[in-house]
């Protein structure tokens, strides 16, 4: 099977990019000294899981779904990197008492309360991280907080048992340049390590110290005293990780098969059947770089995109490309070049997002070649 013969929006996979990908996260662990668990919620599939870890080795998710998914693929050293709340506590323990070790995380001392007695009563001891905020300003507490340690004690090892401290910072993707992100780094680093510290020098466990984002766990330049780092949207990267230097565009990994069903030449715009669904609605790549609209544009077999063209609107499935430019009234659009039925290939502003109405990946090594399907979970 080849490009030419799949349907209509399709995920296009390209594994080479993948590989590299990973391999570059994997070494830059290994220079800082840590334990690379990388998140899930951008690729949620097992098949990107056994790469990026190198087999069954330690991961990330953003929902439930994603846990039991992995759990059932054999991966059972998973952190659930969203704050708990008691409702899904019975969904967890079956995970837990399945042989999964499912951390959770929370900030607040009355969940931390509900955890442990949820625990006694259905016979697991929950492992709990407690969120730190180093600068997203999303959850967590500072790491200076009057709140760790009360968190702490809430955990009395029976229902519930401190694991250690985890943090994001998300921040770094509204950074201007690669030294701001490298102080975001350090910040997040030495927030997280402060945590933990307070936490041992009153006497409670501190075995994880978990720090994670794409841009910072590629340009941190050191991170002494944490154990862990969760980046995930670099097995595949995007647009917006071009634009904020995390990635070249030849790394991207993940694009959008479209087909081109419309020629407009008195609106100077092609129409192809890839829309706000298929690509996603996020336009953040347009902070860094004016004129991707909702993504660029490549030929089937392309390795770069093409010069000047970008998907400038989108309806739910429709996708209209232009000049990124804007140079509508003196380009006109080489529409004989693209002929109605013909395909190009749409890479994403943020892929986390595009990927999510997909079921499947369609893998190739660079080439038109399909070689394999690889699965992917979604849902909650």
């Amino acid at each position: 099977m080849r490009l030419d013969d799949l349907p209509t929006p399709s995920l296009i996979l390209d594994r080479s990019r993948l590989a590299r990908n990973v391999a570059r996260l994997q070494g830059r662990a290994r220079e800082l000294g840590v334990v690379l668990r990388p998140h899930m919620k951008t690729a949620k599939s097992a098949r990107v899981a056994e790469l990026a870890t190198g087999g069954k080795g330690p991961i990330t998710v953003s929902t439930l779904a994603e846990a039991t998914y992995f759990a059932k693929h054999g991966f059972h050293d998973i952190t659930y990197a969203v704050p708990i709340v008691p409702a899904k506590l019975e969904n967890v323990a079956r995970l837990v008492a399945g042989g999964t070790d499912l951390k959770l995380i929370t900030d607040n001392e009355g969940v931390a309360r509900t955890v442990e007695a949820r625990g006694l009563e259905l016979g697991v001891t929950f492992r709990i991280l407690i969120k730190i905020d180093t600068g997203l300003g999303r959850a967590g507490i500072a790491p200076g907080s009057a709140d760790l340690l009360p968190i702490a004690a809430a955990l009395n090892g029976k229902g519930a048992a401190l694991a250690g401290v985890l943090t994001h910072a998300g921040h770094s993707y509204n950074a201007h340049s690669i030294e701001e992100i490298k102080a975001i780094a350090e910040a997040e680093r030495a927030g997280a390590v402060k945590a933990a510290q307070r936490l041992r020098d009153a006497g409670y466990p501190c075995e994880i110290v978990s720090v994670g984002s794409t841009p910072t766990a590629i340009h941190a330049d050191r991170l002494d005293g944490v154990t862990e780092m969760r980046p995930g949207n670099f097995v595949f990267f995007d647009l917006f990780q071009l634009g904020i230097e995390s990635c070249a565009v030849e790394d991207i990994a993940v694009s959008v098969l479209a087909s081109v069903d419309g020629h407009h030449r008195e609106r100077n715009h092609l129409l192809i059947d890839a829309g706000g669904l298929a690509l996603s609605k996020d336009t953040g790549a347009n902070k860094n770089q004016p004129g991707t609209g909702y993504g660029l544009v490549c030929l089937p077999g392309g390795k770069v995109p093409l010069p000047g063209l970008a998907v400038l609107d989108v309806h739910q499935e429709h996708g209209l490309i232009g000049h990124a430019k804007a140079l509508d009234a003196i380009n006109k659009l080489p529409f004989d070049r693209f002929p109605i039925g013909s395909r190009l290939r749409v890479l994403p502003n943020h892929v986390c997002m595009t990927a999510a109405m997909y079921d499947r990946y369609y893998v190739t090594d660079g080439g038109s070649e399909i070689v394999d399907e690889w699965d992917r979970v979604n849902g909650w």
